[in-house]
């Protein structure tokens, strides 16, 4: 309920609108079109668009079988996250009713039409895309998307229907809808040449839900290997993983559990057995591979390497659209939206991002480098660096007693693994904290003994005393 009165005080705007539950059907895909051509958002259905009052919906079911109409009405059918319904006070009679949610992503590799009209968000209002902005658009979401293609000769007979099954219900649906009307709006059957007879799964819906899926792509699969030294060597162990894309997240997973060495690391000031490298950021490394990878390039893998040093994850395919290494944290796009949406709607990942910014809080939070990431031969390739010849670590515990802010824990913990650390190290660290005050936290550091300060103004730097 405050979620929704926090949205509707910031009013309308070019990622926020609201609407009556009896919005026309048109008005309502040109308003999804509008958000998706531009940075994604949230309509609100239940409330007057008008007074901004509440009055929810009679049928949330009903609202959401019709918000998946709209959506099967633009070209290309736009695949959504299921919309929701949230519980709100009515203002003009007592007791509650719902409203429905619906998120628009933002990043999405198609641009999108209603009617012929290619259409984007000026302020509160949907209006035609200037021609410039549309060859923008066009230019950065100009790929042919691989997966939406029909395999010639593929047939639902391909498909598991034990695997659809349990997919729709992860989904939770409301309504009766049948398998083959939720693939369809989950972008994973299509009618080829608009024959409505004749409804066929895409390769997306081989990759997710086929009975053999490597018939349709055999290298749609991930080469996972643990080497012994920092190089390609003869000494290694590897494990060839295929099937559907959650079955090889399933047995990456397993494989990291039993390779994944432990180390003793300086964990709140205390020493403690983990793992060498963050299970859930290289989990998050291998569903972003699986998530984004060309299925297009089929001369490749995706592979997994585990060295003495470090980790490399690799996919085929350079980043996709507008994502370069340089905003690769920050940029949303979805080479494969179908893929991503069904991958977020099984638990896998979070719909609108890629989850890169976490791997390298991840990698900080546990004293390691920060992971490098770089396009190479036509592929993507992330490293993860573990801990070489660490040496002997300081004891930090007699810390412990000493009342230290967290922030300052975190440069105590970034002292043992690099054993100096400077001013522009510890913004880093905390980059959201303001510069003055980090100073303080150093200097106190000093006066309490636990620091001491090396050099002056510029080349100053801090060691454990």
């Amino acid at each position: 309920m405050e979620y929704i009165h926090s949205l509707l005080s910031q009013g309308k705007g070019p990622t926020l609108h609201w609407f009556l539950e009896d919005v026309p059907l048109a008005r309502l895909a040109a308003t999804l079109v509008g958000m998706v051509n531009t940075a994604g958002g949230i309509v609100i259905v239940g409330v007057s668009p008008h007074s901004g009052q509440i009055y929810g919906v009679s049928d949330t079911n009903e609202l959401i079988e019709r918000v998946f109409q709209a959506a099967l009405l633009i070209d290309p059918p736009l695949v959504l996250p299921v919309p929701r319904g949230v519980t709100v006070s009515l203002l003009d009679r007592p007791g509650d009713s719902q409203v429905v949610c619906i998120t628009v992503p933002a990043g999405l590799p198609h641009v999108y039409n209603f009617e012929g009209r290619y259409l984007g968000r000026e302020g509160f209002q949907t209006n035609p895309l200037p021609a410039r902005r549309l060859r923008e658009l066009l230019l950065e979401r100009g790929d042919v998307q691989f997966e939406t293609q029909i395999p010639p000769g593929a047939s639902l007979d391909d498909l598991d229907h034990d695997k659809i099954s349990a997919y729709i219900q992860a989904l939770n649906l409301p309504g009766t809808a049948s398998a083959d009307e939720i693939l369809l709006n989950r972008g994973c059957l299509r009618y080829p040449d608009g024959k409505l007879s004749n409804l066929r799964p895409t390769y997306a819906a081989l990759i997710l839900f086929g009975r053999h899926p490597q018939q349709w792509l055999p290298n749609a699969t991930l080469l996972a290997a643990r080497f012994s030294g920092i190089t390609f060597g003869d000494h290694y162990i590897k494990q060839e993983i295929s099937g559907t894309l959650a079955d090889q997240l399933h047995q990456a997973e397993l494989f990291m559990r039993d390779h994944l060495r432990s180390v003793v690391r300086l964990i709140g000031l205390t020493h403690q057995e983990i793992l060498e490298y963050p299970f859930e950021a290289v989990r998050e490394l291998l569903v972003n591979a699986i998530a984004h990878r060309d299925y297009n390039l089929q001369g490749d893998n995706i592979h997994l390497h585990l060295f003495a040093d470090r980790l490399e994850v690799s996919s085929p395919g350079g980043l996709p659209g507008p994502v370069t290494l340089d905003n690769l944290l920050d940029a949303r796009y979805s080479r494969n939206a179908v893929i991503v949406q069904a991958l977020s709607d099984l638990g896998f990942i979070e719909r609108l991002g890629y989850g890169l910014d976490r791997v390298v809080a991840l990698a900080r939070d546990n004293g390691l480098r920060s992971p490098r990431f770089e396009e190479t031969a036509g592929s993507f390739r992330v490293t993860l660096f573990g801990e070489s010849n660490p040496g002997p670590l300081p004891v930090l515990s007699h810390y412990r007693d000493m009342g230290l802010s967290t922030r300052q824990e975190q440069a105590l913990l970034y002292l043992a693994a690099h054993r100096r650390i400077t001013n522009g190290e510890y913004q880093d660290l905390c980059p959201n904290v303001h510069g003055e005050t980090l100073r303080r936290d150093l200097a106190d550091l000093v006066s309490r003994g636990v620091l001491i300060k090396v050099g002056d103004k510029r080349a100053t730097y801090y060691i454990l005393k």
